[in-house]
């Protein structure tokens, strides 16, 4: 029962980072394409820059579940997956100079090296974590050990590319929406129209990349058999239509939440879909780790859970004011602040 609701509270862990993160990473990665001069990318730097680092905690608590809770998943995971995950944290680690040095010098040349930077550190990540991902939910050759039998081109397969691209696309639509919500003017008409562009394609990904999951997983084998996780995709489609249907109302803020709950019906349908397994091996189904053969002792879940009841409501009722806080759209004014990036 403990693995089980730890496996639950992982997934949901992973779902609040891509989706508060993941908005960060969309913008930055619609930057070349958005922001036509400087102070409409200083903008689009400070539509995130109260929330970027407390977004990018929730990583940091997912993987320190994942080491806590379910340690040989984690050893397994972090050996198997060591060079997109060494390649994931060197990016983020260049985002965040990338806000910190840009404005440090008064030179074009120097903020527009820093703009490069962003959005590639921007970009890679989001690829990244679809392509991982996609892989955990097909497979990856792992023997009975847990030993990893291939490279990183070896992830590089049509369906973890695809992964790659739904990521990419998916954080890139939740970040123009925030933009959107976060800025005035030609920016903001601009945000508006890109994410009312990338809502078709992404519509067309979805039906594409659940085509693929039906092809080269086991995840609606496993809703066949249990119906209840159907729950999630229906979840997700209904996100993204309220995106379009909220767009069109002109209801900016509860189309983002909209874009929120298609991320939050997205990663359920695929890391709930592959429960009670964390890491399959393509290998020997056998040789799979899961929720019950990587879990920590009884008693380490039990205290685990007793901290996380206690302190995951107040980070999120913290986050929650600071977003309140700063919920108004970036203007001139604020650009002028000494904090303002």
């Amino acid at each position: 029962m403990l693995e089980t609701i730890w496996f639950v509270l992982w997934c949901l862990l992973w779902a609040v980072y891509f989706i508060l993160d993941g908005f960060d990473l969309g913008i930055g990665s619609l930057m070349p394409f958005l922001g036509k001069n400087n102070e409409e990318k200083r903008i689009m730097l400070n539509a995130q820059g109260p929330f970027w680092d407390g977004n990018e905690v929730w990583l940091i608590t997912a993987g320190g579940v994942t080491f806590a809770a379910f340690p040989k998943a984690y050893a397994v995971m972090f050996s198997a997956l060591y060079a997109p995950l060494l390649m994931l944290l060197f990016a983020l680690i260049f985002r965040a100079v990338s806000f910190e040095f840009r404005n440090k010098v008064e030179n074009p040349a120097w903020a527009s090296f820093w703009d490069g930077v962003h959005f590639l550190s921007s970009l890679i990540p989001a690829l990244l974590l679809g392509v991982a991902f996609a892989n955990l939910f097909m497979g990856i050759p792992i023997d009975a050990d847990g030993v990893y039998h291939g490279h990183i081109l070896k992830l590089l397969n049509v369906y973890g590319l695809a992964g790659g691209v739904f990521f990419v696309t998916m954080f890139a639509m939740h970040g123009s929406l925030w933009l959107s919500f976060k800025s005035e003017g030609a920016l903001q008409s601009r945000a508006l129209g890109t994410a009312m562009l990338l809502w078709p394609i992404m519509l067309i990904l979805l039906v594409v990349f659940l085509g693929l999951t039906a092809v080269y997983t086991k995840i609606f084998d496993n809703c066949l058999a249990n119906p209840i996780l159907f729950v999630f995709p229906v979840l997700a489609l209904t996100g993204l239509i309220g995106v379009r249907l909220l767009l069109n109302a002109g209801k900016i803020l509860l189309a983002w939440c909209s874009s929120a709950l298609f991320i939050l019906g997205v990663t359920f349908f695929g890391v709930m879909g592959i429960f009670p397994g964390m890491i399959l091996s393509s290998m020997n189904p056998d040789w799979s780790v899961t929720a019950f053969s990587a879990a920590s002792s009884p008693v380490t879940l039990k205290i685990m859970l007793g901290i996380a009841l206690v302190m995951v409501p107040i980070v999120l009722l913290y986050q929650f004011w600071v977003y309140r806080i700063f919920s108004h759209p970036v203007t001139e004014e604020d650009l002028k602040d000494d904090h303002a990036y």
